[in-house]
């Protein structure tokens, strides 16, 4: 039984459910939403008389060996001639986007995802910088991180990102224990881990994350428990704490796992339990959406100040603004607008050669979509909604137009996971651990649509 949240209520809403790193979620995109549509909404931002800064996403989609529970968007090689290619593709594209917007655009946030960003080489990363200074001003303050696979990288490695100017390393760890690491494909001392979080403090990056998974293969509560021993050791600014979402039949790298070597729903719950314990008790701030802080790292100080936002990369300090997303299957925002790109390296090159911006899908919101991500994000972020702000925001009546959710919010509140008022909805310290829960009853798209198996579960 953690002292953060009782396991009863962990079994009660361990259900499928969206992380909403947007609403409405991706899987709503549809093809309708073409180029030109994109297009249209750089033409009005650029039109815009408030030029608020930029945040981009590059997602580099190379990796040298599969990790067998990965769900992202790569092409595995150990031909590193590739990364050339890809990223003359990338200019195209930047080029593309500058057209249309215009040069040199404040960026407050960039963000390199993959795959594995650190596949290339520093020669080719100073070169995707470089050319994304020629293009963008990175702001003075903002935030530059890379993901880093330990794999990949050394001291000297870390130190060549700090000169290109990224401030903040993400690196992808999962799980400690050899037994676990071999089978995931993913072997990686303990020590190599340590040693480079230790490099990083020296070189002087502001914020060092880690990223944990459970519910893999072979963990048990004892393993994990270990796990979290050492990572309270390494100390890291920031934890990302992720379930193991098991979907072969949509991913293909997840069939080499035997479903048999799998943790049961007992076991995984417990595992979650023991994270909260041992995190809380070592001193991390519980920020939200799985994600842990130190006290004096920048986004638990905005959680406390309520400045948290919420975008494709998950929270964030900088405010909510317009992004910009490179590469194959990256997914941007701009205005009220989203838009994802070619999937496949083919098709995203095909476009690129035709001199077309790579898009391939995306949506347009309505006036009920705006109204209901303001909600939506407002729990996930502040972990409150107040209704006057909605209602002179939106020119809705709160009560009546949301009957039905706040009908349904009355058993939440009776579990002790909101506060109700007459002046809005508070989440409250339990309900932090469970705000998916609370923020998918203003979902409209799962009220009507009761198929939920393609999303993780909360838990």
């Amino acid at each position: 039984m953690s002292h953060a949240i009782p396991e009863e209520l962990l079994r009660r809403f361990d259900v499928p459910g969206p992380r909403y790193t947007s609403y409405p979620t991706a899987d709503r995109f549809v093809e309708a939403f073409t180029e030109s549509d994109y297009v249209q909404a750089l033409a009005q931002r650029r039109a815009g008389s408030l030029a608020l800064p930029l945040s981009l996403y590059v997602h580099i989609p190379f990796c040298e060996s599969v990790c067998y529970y990965c769900a992202c968007n790569k092409v595995i090689t150990k031909h590193h001639s590739r990364a050339a290619e890809y990223l003359r593709y990338l200019t195209r594209e930047v080029e593309l986007q500058v057209a249309h917007l215009g040069q040199g655009h404040n960026v407050s946030q960039l963000h390199l995802g993959g795959g594995t960003p650190t596949f290339l080489s520093d020669s080719e990363l100073e070169a995707l910088m470089t050319m994304l200074r020629q293009h963008f001003t990175l702001v003075p303050g903002g935030e530059y991180s890379v993901e880093v696979d330990p794999r990949t990288v050394t001291e000297e490695r870390l130190k060549t990102l700090a000169r290109l100017g990224f401030n903040r390393l993400s690196f992808g760890v999962q799980d400690f224990d050899p037994a676990v690491q071999k089978a995931v494909h993913r072997v990686q001392p303990a020590e190599q881990v340590f040693e480079l979080v230790a490099a990083a403090r020296r070189i002087g990056f502001e914020s060092v994350n880690v990223d944990l998974i459970y519910g893999l293969p072979l963990q048990t509560p004892q393993s994990f428990a270990r796990t979290l021993a050492q990572v309270n050791e390494l100390r890291p600014d920031r934890i990302a704490l992720y379930a193991y979402a098991h979907l072969p039949s949509r991913f293909k790298p997840q069939r080499r796992i035997a479903a048999a070597d799998l943790p049961g729903a007992g076991d995984k719950l417990s595992m979650l339990s023991l994270s909260l314990d041992a995190l809380i008790d070592a001193g991390y701030v519980y920020v939200g959406m799985d994600h842990f802080a130190l006290p004096n790292d920048a986004l638990a100080v905005a959680k406390r100040q309520g400045r948290l936002h919420r975008n494709f990369q998950g929270y964030s300090t900088q405010p909510d603004c317009d992004l910009i997303a490179l590469g194959v299957s990256a997914i941007g925002r701009i205005g009220a607008t989203y838009s994802q790109n070619a999937k496949t390296l083919d098709e995203y090159r095909d476009l690129l050669d035709q001199g077309r911006l790579p898009i391939v899908r995306g949506l347009a919101l309505t006036r009920d979509d705006l109204l209901r991500r303001a909600v939506i994000m407002a729990l996930m972020c502040q972990g409150e909604v107040l209704f006057e702000s909605i209602e002179l925001g939106h020119l809705i009546d709160f009560k009546s137009h949301f009957a039905r959710e706040l009908e349904t919010l009355e058993g939440l509140a009776a579990a002790g996971l909101v506060r109700l008022s007459p002046s809005g909805i508070q989440v409250t310290e339990t309900g932090w651990f469970l705000v998916r829960a609370i923020a998918m009853v203003f979902d409209k798209n799962l009220q009507v649509d009761l198929d939920r198996a393609r999303f993780s579960r909360i838990i």
